[in-house]
């Protein structure tokens, strides 16, 4: 049995590489860029108008001109004007190229306009006042967005507004969800009295979806030659296999036999952690086979703790990091890192993780009663109030 610390090292060592493909640039939410996203101007273009209002040339103010003549406007979408008559105004609208021979913008909040003649009601305005500079964001050929980011709804933006129709990023594994057992039936189907409905696959499905990644399922019963034949299929096709259930030490249990049977080389079996422990690990020609154990919670805690990790390394992303204060002391005296459920709330600006009083790693409605886990150490027996420790979330 060996630690979660080697566990997940070993995990990350064997990491893929799933290749690079060109998406229409709204439908790539959610996944990693791969390539630069650089600007193909600068940011702004032309010196833009912040505020409505009028365009003057502030050496006239300066000199204690306060009234002055509307020469024309100066629209949005319109190309740049020129103020003939350096003493008079332009009257601009936000968003527009700023006039030539103007350098400040004064709001018409601030002025009054009678008879084309605008007047300033201020005693003083600063030069260059409520203009955007071009360049002042960024310049041509700067980086805006770094490839390996995570894309999300304010990176649409800027991959548009540099005129990117479509733009590379990681592609997604194939992965298919695999639920082993008897006693499990469809989520449309009633259940006899020794039975239980499908759900585990369903909620690893879940938390893939939150990668992004739209994984497959698929559910075999507990025959050996049958997990054995399906099993072969899946390894052609899949770039990742995850399994619910049959790595325990049951006589049914056929999982890690038929998976090593297959060519599958394992790397680990049983993890000094609860819950969880009986978690098997293979690969095969650079795919990875993660067989979590049946129970409900050590399936979630497994994919949380081991899977997203590898996803993460595979294609090029961070995960956040967090920590949060325990909120109660906590005393578990077994040689095995502790995943324990809890409930989070914020205090004082800081997180505070209370345990939740589930039922072992068999309840599964524990699940929706809890925000994450807290991560406790196995060298630790006595976990106290107002410590901190590694937290991981699984509701936001």
């Amino acid at each position: 049995m060996i630690s979660v610390e080697e566990a997940l090292k070993i995990i990350l060592e064997n990491t893929q590489d799933f290749g690079v493909e060109e998406v229409p640039f709204l439908e790539s939410v959610g996944r990693v860029l791969k390539e630069d996203i650089v600007a193909d101007r600068d940011f702004p273009p032309f010196n833009r108008v912040a505020m409505d209002g009028i365009a003057v040339n502030h050496r006239y103010f300066e000199h204690g001109v306060c009234d002055f003549k509307i020469e024309g406007i100066q629209p949005a979408g319109s190309p740049q004007e020129t103020m003939e008559n350096a003493a008079n105004c332009y009257e601009v609208m936000t968003g527009a190229v700023l006039p030539e021979n103007t350098d400040t913008v004064i709001r018409y909040e601030d002025i009054t306009i009678n008879s084309l003649i605008a007047t300033v009601n201020l005693d003083e305005v600063v030069k260059g006042k409520n203009i955007h500079v071009k360049g002042s964001d960024r310049l041509q050929g700067d980086i805006l967005i770094p490839k390996d980011k995570l894309i999300s709804p304010a990176e649409i933006g800027v991959i548009a507004s540099v005129g990117k129709s479509t733009v590379k990023v990681a592609k997604m594994p194939k992965v298919i969800v695999v639920s082993t057992g008897d006693e499990l039936v469809e989520v449309n189907e009633t259940p006899e009295a020794h039975q239980i409905r499908r759900s585990n696959a369903f909620t690893i499905v879940s938390l893939l979806e939150k990668l992004d990644i739209k994984a497959e399922t698929s559910h075999i019963t507990d025959d050996k030659e049958q997990l054995k034949e399906k099993i072969a299929e899946y390894l052609k096709d899949y770039d990742a296999l995850l399994f619910s259930g049959a790595v325990s030490k049951g006589k049914f249990d056929f999982l890690p036999e038929v998976l090593e049977e297959l060519g599958v080389e394992k790397q680990f079996h049983r993890v000094s952690q609860r819950p969880g422990k009986p978690f098997w690990y293979g690969q095969q020609n650079g795919k990875s086979v993660f067989a979590f154990p049946g129970n409900p919670v050590s399936t979630y805690v497994n994919c949380l703790v081991y899977f997203y990790p590898w996803y993460a390394k595979s294609t090029g992303i961070r995960l956040p990091k967090e920590t949060a204060i325990l909120g109660e002391d906590v005393s578990f005296k077994s040689d095995l890192t502790y995943f324990m459920q809890v409930k989070l709330d914020v205090k004082f600006g800081h997180l505070v993780a209370t345990p939740i009083k589930g039922n072992g790693s068999g309840d599964l409605v524990s699940l929706a009663d809890a925000d994450g886990f807290i991560q406790l150490s196995k060298e630790q027996k006595e976990f106290k109030k107002g410590e901190t420790y590694p937290f991981i979330r699984y509701r936001n």
